[in-house]
């Protein structure tokens, strides 16, 4: 493994601003072995500083988005998959709240912020995992809102939202020493690249596929996909900002902000996107609706 890049995350760090460098840093912050530039922000007293407030105040803006979303749904009383959705927008609020003490830079003890990204990690596997069991409920295989549907998704989430937290809280506090970053070694650890790095994605692709195959083959329309495709491209937006412009950004305004800002954005764009992709395919006018189940 040593001639290749997989499970290392100096670069990651050193180009971007992500909560997983926390728990890799020796300071329990952004800043690290890795170098790059340092976020910092808006200066406060005694030496302390507010790292990212344009993505403090977006992460207070998409709470209040995703609030108002999860209350339009409860209208939606005939809607497939109401419960789960707001399953799903429940799940983006806490990695809101989260956001702002581990990508807002928000000035806390390291160790309240290793337990605050280990709670941030653990729902970005977890809400995505919903995510993509939202795209399943669509197949109507078990009936939406019940006990068994809603219960099967959320301790199925919680199984992963525990493994993934103990994997990111134990490299943060070194419990033991099964996953103490090396900053001679590119602070490597392959079990927080795969969840953090990898899963999160398959789910979403899975998700965007299981709709795709929904709404074209089953449901037989067109619409809906340019709410998905939106969502899709909004979300991959967030990401470049993140992965690719985020260091010239952060050069560029001497350290003031960086591409978590416009991450913050996109990813809350998204995830409005996808609950109007969820609305659209939900109405009572959709041919499906009086046609027998069952299908092929």
């Amino acid at each position: 493994m040593g001639s290749t890049n997989f499970g290392n995350f100096d670069a990651f760090c050193r180009d971007s601003t992500l909560p997983v460098c926390n728990v890799l840093s020796e300071n329990h912050n952004q800043t690290g072995g890795w170098g790059g530039c340092e976020l910092r922000g808006i200066p406060l007293s005694g030496g302390r500083y507010l790292g990212n407030l344009g993505s403090i105040l977006l992460c207070g803006i998409a709470i209040v988005v995703s609030l108002l979303l999860l209350l339009r749904s409860e209208r939606k009383k005939a809607a497939v998959g109401r419960r789960e959705m707001q399953l799903f927008l429940l799940g983006y609020i806490i990695i809101e709240i989260c956001e702002i003490f581990t990508v807002g830079e928000f000035p806390l003890s390291g160790g309240v912020r290793v337990a605050f990204t280990g709670i941030h990690i653990g729902m970005i596997i977890a809400t995505t995992w919903i995510l993509l069991l939202n795209a399943v409920v669509g197949y109507q295989i078990l009936d939406d809102g019940t006990p068994l549907s809603l219960g099967l998704m959320a301790i199925s989430g919680a199984v992963l939202f525990v493994g993934t937290g103990y994997i990111t809280l134990d490299t943060g506090y070194h419990w033991t020493n099964e996953f103490v970053p090396d900053p001679t070694n590119h602070y490597r650890n392959i079990a927080l690249y795969v969840l953090y790095q990898l899963v999160p994605l398959i789910f979403l692709v899975a998700f965007f596929v299981l709709e795709t195959v929904l709404v074209l083959r089953i449901l037989g329309e067109v619409r809906p996909m340019i709410y998905l495709t939106g969502a899709a491209i909004l979300f991959a937006i967030g990401q470049i900002f993140t992965y690719v412009i985020s260091p010239y950004i952060c050069n560029g305004t001497m350290g003031k902000i960086d591409g978590a800002l416009f991450e913050t954005l996109f990813t809350l764009l998204s995830v409005v996107m996808i609950w109007v992709f969820w609305s659209s395919i939900t109405e009572d006018d959709w041919p499906i609706a009086s046609q027998p189940t069952g299908y092929p």
